[in-house]
Order: structure tokens, then sequence, then C-alpha cells
């Protein structure tokens, strides 16, 4: 691709909107004022939206845990899942090629659904989409099945919130297992239903499309993410129903669910943290190179706002890859962006001292 248009896709759009430094005056001045303004609110740029702010005045009562209560039919159907994906991966050598490209095309779509759409779009509000664009995410989503977008956004937005403390959906502090997989097994702690159900969802309950796949959820996601990828292959080049059902359906779904899993595990208990060291989410490469994108944590739990999740652009991020193409299509746009300065600003304020500036 010639270089002006690569240089026309990442570069920056009249529609996006940067967060700068402070502007220069006394450094007392700006040490006294970050006495007084708490960090998490002083360099958001989203007046109305504050529902995935980081709140450090929320802490968990005191006392023991409530006892664990198992959802039984979870358990069942996520063993079956990872038994039938196992046994998928065993079939691959027997799979014809475009099955196999089909399988990894479906795992990115899905993938999509979650990162640009579910995280980035709708929890986050980084960016702004047009009607096809948010068609194709939320037909993205449902075949990702990670729960509707409200639910998902709701949930994201208490984690966020409440990081690291029990109203945390997937509460790291719990574990590797419980952050990865667990929180699903379970019902919920009683502070994850009170804290969530006091969030403000209106915007997400004024979004027809969201409401909409919200209504329709189950038969739409068994046609996603069952029907449909066994049998496209099945139908087109003649692959045969076992390989296309157990590679492209149940192996592609357990794949996804697994590396956007290690988000809420992986890179809350490994990696480095320098933008804010005194929070868990971390920076893990591996991370993000599973989960299309979302690997830089420690950056994306300090700057929810900010539409890339990364002050590198394209870097191990194909998410943000994707929105700058739809930027460049005209379907993206107003897309937030922190500055330099306020990234360099955060580093030497907060920082574990990991970055290549410190």
């Amino acid at each position: 691709m010639p270089a002006h248009m690569l240089q026309e896709i990442s570069g920056s759009y009249s529609t996006s909107t940067t967060i700068t430094a402070p502007p220069s005056g006394s450094l007392q001045n700006e040490r006294e004022k970050q006495k007084t303004v708490p960090q998490y609110l002083e360099e958001d740029i989203r007046p109305e939206m504050k529902e995935d702010i980081y709140d450090p005045s929320y802490q968990d009562e005191e006392g023991p845990p409530p006892k664990l209560q198992y959802v039984w039919r979870n358990i069942i159907l996520m063993a079956l899942l990872h038994l039938a994906a196992l046994y998928g991966i065993t079939l691959i050598p027997s799979c014809k090629l475009y099955t196999c490209l089909f399988a990894i095309m479906s795992y990115y779509f899905s993938g999509l659904g979650i990162t640009a759409g579910a995280h980035r779009l709708w929890s986050h509000r980084t960016y702004k989409a047009r009607l096809p664009l948010r068609l194709f995410l939320i037909l993205a989503n449902t075949m990702a099945f990670q729960n509707d977008v409200y639910e998902w956004s709701r949930d994201h937005r208490a984690h966020h919130k409440f990081t690291e403390t029990h109203a945390d959906p997937h509460n790291s502090r719990r574990g590797f297992f419980f952050s990865h997989v667990g929180w699903l097994l379970v019902r919920k702690h009683p502070a994850v239903k009170e804290k969530g159900g006091k969030l403000d969802m209106s915007d997400l309950k004024a979004d027809k499309l969201v409401m909409f796949q919200r209504r329709y959820y189950l038969p739409g996601l068994l046609l996603m993410c069952f029907i449909l990828p066994t049998l496209v292959p099945w139908y087109y080049w003649g692959e045969t129903f076992v390989n296309s059902l157990y590679v492209c359906a149940f192996l592609r779904y357990a794949v996804v669910l697994n590396s956007t899993w290690l988000v809420n595990s992986a890179a809350h208990l490994y990696g480095y943290r320098p933008y804010n060291k005194d929070i868990e989410p971390r920076e893990n490469i591996l991370v993000s190179l599973g989960a299309v994108g979302e690997g830089f944590h420690n950056y994306h739990h300090t700057f929810p706002y900010d539409y890339s999740t990364s002050e590198y652009g394209w870097y191990v991020n194909f998410t943000t890859f994707f929105i700058d193409c739809m930027a460049a299509l005209g379907l993206a746009y107003d897309r937030k962006k922190v500055s330099k300065a306020a990234v360099l600003a955060r580093i030497k304020r907060t920082g574990d001292g990991s970055h290549k500036s410190s």
C-alpha cells in the first residue's frame, strides 16, 4: 500500500478528539490542583460519560465473602464446549484449506464484535459509528456469544468503576481461575448486582439496535454462533458436517472466549504498569495478540476513553487498525485519543518506571 494511503488511514482526522496535557503554568499550582482534583477525573474529556471511570472511594465491606453458589448449568455447558473444542483440534488436519481460512475469518469477525463493538464503541463510547458499521458490529457481537451488548457493557463498566473489588464481576484478586472463567460459573457477588444496577445505562437503553439485539438475542446467537458457521463450509465447499461443526463453531467459539477472558485474568496479573502502578491491570503483549489489541490493559484502565486502548496505534492492535480503516471510509468518526503530552505526564506521575521514556 502506498505510503500516502497509510498516512491517510492512520493519521489524525477532523472528527477526532484529542486529550491534551494540562496548560503550562506554575508547577506548584499544578501540584496543588492534583491534591484536590481526583486523578481519575482530571483527564477525562467525556463530560456525558462517567460510568466507566474508576471510583477509588468504593471499598469492600469488612467480613468474610459470601459462600459461592455454583451454577451447574453453566459448569456443564462450559465443560462440554471445551471438550468439543479439544476434539475440534484433532480434526484440523482433515479440514479443507477453505474451512481453516473461514474459521480464522470467523474468529476475527466475532472478535471485533467484542473489541470494536461491545468494548470500545458501546461500553466506553470512545468513537462513534454510522449505521452500516453498527449493523456489522452487532452481528459480529452476536456471533461472539458473550451476552448481549447491554449486559456485556453493564458488567464492563462496573469492572472499570469498581475494579479489583467485590463489585467487579471478574475481580482478579479472587485468583486467575475466577477472573478467567470462574465468575461465569457461580452466582454474582451481591455487590456486583447492587453497584451494577445503579449504573446509568440510559445511553444503551435509548439505542434501538442494542435493544433489538437484547430482545432477540437467543435466536440470533444460535444462528450466528453455531448454525451459520456450520452450514457455510458444509454447503459451499463440501466440508464434512462434523468438521464444520467442531472446528468452525465449537473450536472457534472457545478460542474467542478464552482470548477475551485472558484480558480479565492474565492482563490483570502478569505484565508491567508503566502508566499507573497503583492499579492492577497490566501491559501484556501476548494477550493483545490473542484478543486483537486488548492487551495494553494498564493504559486502557488509565485512559478508558482512548479509542485505541494503547499509545502505539496499530502495533499488535488489529482493532485500532480496523477502526481507522472504518474512519477512512467515513463509517467511524469522533475518535477520542490521548495526546502524547498527557500520556508522558501520567507516566511521570504514576508509572512504575518501566516505560521507555522513564
